[in-house]
C-alpha cells in the first residue's frame, strides 16, 4: 500500500472517494478486481467518522465480529487493504468532477486534480456535523466536559455521566460507559428509542435511565457539575450530580459540493440503481451517500454495495470483464 502524493495526471482504474470502513474495503475489493485504484479523503488519517467520531465504540453489525471497536475495525481493513497497492490520497477535499472527451473523469480537490476511468463515492464529501441542543445554557459548555462522541473512553473513568439521546449510539455508549464510569444516566425525550432491542433491553438494566425529559441547562464553575433536566410531560425539573455529558442528538448533513456534480439526489444522497451506479455513467456510490428504497444504514450493507459498486465498475471499465470473477476462495490473494 503505498502513501505517496499521487502523480496529479497520471489515470487510475477506479478511484475511491471517502476512506471509511466501506471506502477501504471498496479498495480492498477492487484491488481484488485487478484494478489500478486510489482512495482519497478529506481526512489525514484511514477510517473516516469511525476514527473521528467513535473509535473506541463497539460495532456489532459487521459478520464475524460479535463486538468490534471502530479503531479495531479500521485497523483490520488496513490490513486487509495492503494486500494490494492503493495509492492513497489523505487531507484532499474532493471539490468537482467533470469528464474528459475520452470519458475520463477528473475529480478536482483543493489540493491536485485525480484522473480515473471511473469513481466510487463512498462518504468524504458530505459534511456531517454534531446536533446540537440550540441551547446556549447548554452548548456553551462544549469541549468543557460537554462531548458529541468519545474517543478515549479513560476519559470518563470514575466520572459521572449524562448520555442524551435516543438513537443507537446513546444507547451503546451509555452501556460502554458503564463499565468504568462512577455513574451513568441516559436521557431522553420520549419513551420510543431508535436503536437495537437487544441494546435498549440492557440499558435499562445497566444505568439510570430518565425517559421523558430533555436536558435544559449545564452548571458548574469551571468544568460540569450539574445537568438540569426538565419532564416533557409535567415541565418539573430537577437536576443530576454530573462531570460529563455525551450527546448523541444525530447529525446534520450537508451533501456540499457534490450538489454541483450533476448526480440525482435523494435526502442528500446519491440515488443509484441495482448496480450502485448513480445517474451519471461511471460514478457509483456506497455506503451512507448510496440512496434507494428500503435501504438500512449499516457498515455491513455499504461493505455488499462496495462489492457491488466495484464488480460492476470493473465491466464499465473493460466490458469483456464479468460482473462476478468468481468466488474470492478461489483465488489466491496478492503477496
Amino acid at each position: 500500500m503505498t502513501k505517496t502524493e499521487p502523480k496529479a495526471l497520471e489515470r487510475f482504474d477506479l478511484t475511491i472517494i471517502g476512506a471509511g470502513p466501506v471506502g477501504m474495503y471498496a479498495a480492498y475489493y477492487a484491488g481484488f478486481r485487478r484494478l489500478k485504484t486510489k482512495l482519497i479523503d478529506s481526512l489525514n488519517e484511514l477510517g473516516g467518522q469511525v476514527v473521528a467520531l467513535y473509535p473506541e465504540k463497539s460495532i456489532h453489525d459487521v459478520a464475524g465480529f460479535p463486538d468490534i471497536r471502530g479503531k479495531d475495525l479500521v485497523r483490520m481493513l488496513e490490513r486487509q487493504m495492503s494486500q494490494f497497492h492503493t495509492t492513497i490520497a489523505l487531507g484532499e477535499r474532493a471539490q468537482s468532477l467533470t469528464r474528459e472527451s475520452d470519458g475520463t473523469l477528473n475529480i478536482e480537490t483543493d489540493k491536485s486534480c485525480h484522473r480515473s476511468k471511473a469513481v466510487l463515492i463512498a462518504g468524504g464529501l458530505g459534511l456531517f456535523t454534531p446536533r446540537k441542543f440550540d441551547n446556549p445554557a447548554v452548548d456553551q459548555w462544549e469541549w468543557r466536559g460537554l462531548t458529541h462522541g468519545v474517543t478515549d473512553l479513560h476519559d470518563f473513568d470514575l466520572k459521572r455521566v449524562v448520555v442524551v439521546g435516543g438513537g443507537d449510539s446513546a444507547v451503546d455508549w451509555a452501556l460502554h460507559l458503564h463499565r468504568n464510569a462512577a455513574h451513568v444516566t441516559l436521557v431522553h425525550r420520549t419513551d420510543r428509542f431508535r436503536a437495537h432491542e437487544d441494546s435498549v433491553a440492557k440499558v435499562f438494566d445497566a444505568v439510570d435511565v430518565k425517559t421523558f425529559h430533555t436536558v435544559v441547562a449545564v452548571h458548574g464553575e469551571h468544568e460540569i457539575q450539574e445537568v438540569e433536566i426538565q419532564s416533557t410531560k409535567t415541565g418539573e425539573r430537577s437536576t443530576i450530580h454530573a462531570d460529563r455529558v455525551v450527546a448523541c442528538l444525530g447529525f446534520l448533513s450537508n451533501p456540499g459540493p457534490i450538489a454541483n456534480w450533476g448526480l440525482a439526489l435523494e435526502n442528500d444522497g446519491i440515488q443509484v440503481s441495482i448496480r450502485m451506479e448513480s445517474s451519471v455513467p461511471g460514478v457509483y456510490a456506497a455506503g451512507d451517500m448510496a440512496q434507494y428504497a428500503g435501504k438500512p444504514k449499516l457498515i455491513s450493507v455499504g461493505f455488499g454495495e462496495a462489492a457491488v459498486a466495484v464488480n460492476n465498475a470493473a465491466v464499465y471499465i473493460d466490458p469483456t470483464k464479468r460482473v462476478f470473477p468468481g468466488h474470492s476462495s478461489n483465488k489466491p490473494a496478492e503477496k
